[in-house]
């Protein structure tokens, strides 16, 4: 599979996390690989003839949003097919969707559901045009049309940089104090917004960082990953693996069709 990154909008940039396109060229008619959670969600616009993708089982013959954010998910691409992949940051594609983002947890669904006529055109317009780049221009101008319609929950969104910049543990009665909200409140904000309820997204990140720690210092100790990235003790690390990745951390590591 082939990979291209692009430049991202200043506008969008507090949204977006990445855009690519992404094109199966193998030998192989099916590429399966298993892609880890990242409490993200992303669109996948489709600008060929040929099915985007098969997951869990599930063949999209269209564009699709993925919310692979807990759970997860083993994908095959066909030979032949190519999409442009939009990554938008944790709880950053609300405004975007401007539906619950719990209705979409762990899901697949066709962008055609909740863009109708809208889906349809954009990947008729990006299947005429000669070259990425002016796909890329394209879908960029999409985006920011459609945040003129979106709602940004502001408390929401300075929990999840507190999440991100903070260097100790984060807890869920601190976000609430410091955002003046109840907890129950909170989780309603979160699970609107973010898909998850705050415990669930702070044990996502938890994962996600010892998964960083992996990539980054191969040669450290499982022992030491699990220690560096927040857990208390080897229980609860593999406990983790086995419900985020479906495998121990030591299988993760060593892997070549898990994607992270």
């Amino acid at each position: 599979m082939r990979t291209q990154l692009y430049a991202i909008l200043p506008q969008l940039q507090p949204y977006v996390r990445s855009i690519c396109t992404m094109e199966c060229d193998g030998e192989a008619d099916w590429s399966q690989v298993r892609v880890l959670p990242d409490a993200c969600v992303e669109l996948f616009l489709n600008y060929t003839d040929t099915p985007i993708a098969m997951i869990a089982g599930q063949l999209y013959r269209r564009s699709i949003i993925s919310c692979r954010i807990s759970r997860p998910a083993e994908v095959q691409m066909r030979k032949g097919s190519g999409c442009l992949a939009i990554c938008f940051h944790p709880g950053m594609a609300y405004p975007f969707v401007q539906m619950p983002m719990y209705l979409f947890k762990d899901t697949t669904v066709n962008f055609f559901d909740i863009g109708n006529n809208m889906a349809t055109e954009l990947e008729e317009k990006l299947a005429d045009l000669p070259d990425h780049e002016k796909r890329i221009s394209m879908v960029q101008e999409f985006l920011l049309a459609q945040l003129k319609y979106g709602r940004q929950d502001l408390q929401v969104t300075y929990c999840l940089n507190q999440v991100q910049h903070s260097h100790r543990a984060v807890t869920v009665s601190k976000l609430a104090a410091e955002t003046g909200l109840s907890q129950r409140q909170l989780v309603r904000k979160f699970q609107q917004s973010v898909g998850l309820s705050p415990k669930e997204y702070l044990g996502v990140c938890r994962f996600i960082n010892s998964l960083q720690y992996l990539e980054k210092y191969p040669c450290v100790s499982l022992t030491e990953v699990a220690y560096l990235s927040g857990y208390y003790d080897q229980a609860h690390f593999i406990r983790d693996y086995k419900h985020y990745a479906g495998c121990s951390p030591g299988k993760v590591a060593t892997a070549s069709h898990i994607l992270f």
